[in-house]
């Protein structure tokens, strides 16, 4: 299993990012797919996610109104868009896959699959 995650880079506060995860040995319409993010010195935190069926999406309330999840079926890909970025928002971005009940998906250990990450750096 792969997930390719990119997109990310240098933005300034207040600017757009769209993260996209490439997912290859894994059917992302059979997963829950979740977006989590690690500052240096921090825990890994959710971001995201968005269910199995695509039906219901769930937001950390420190993005919910600026970002949103959403999926591709036919191109097995799982995207992240990003707005009105804070600097706050200067992270690490994961792709993570999960096969848990929807109960959990907001907990990093609920995922078995993850990407190598992507680099998101938001200047005030």
């Amino acid at each position: 299993v792969q997930l390719q995650a990119s997109g990310g880079g240098l933005v300034q506060a207040g600017g757009s990012l769209r993260l996209s995860c490439a997912a290859s040995g894994l059917t992302v319409s059979r997963h829950h797919m979740g977006w989590f993010r690690q500052a240096p010195g921090n825990a890994r935190d959710f971001v995201a996610a968005i269910s199995w069926s695509g039906g219901r999406t769930y937001y950390a309330d420190s993005v919910k109104g600026r970002f949103t999840i959403s999926r591709d079926n036919a191109k097995n890909m799982v995207y992240l868009q990003m707005n009105i970025l804070k600097a706050e928002d200067t992270a690490v971005y994961y792709c993570a896959g999960s096969r848990a009940v929807l109960s959990s998906i907001g907990s990093p250990g609920a995922y078995g699959y993850w990407g190598q990450g992507t680099q998101v750096t938001v200047s005030s």
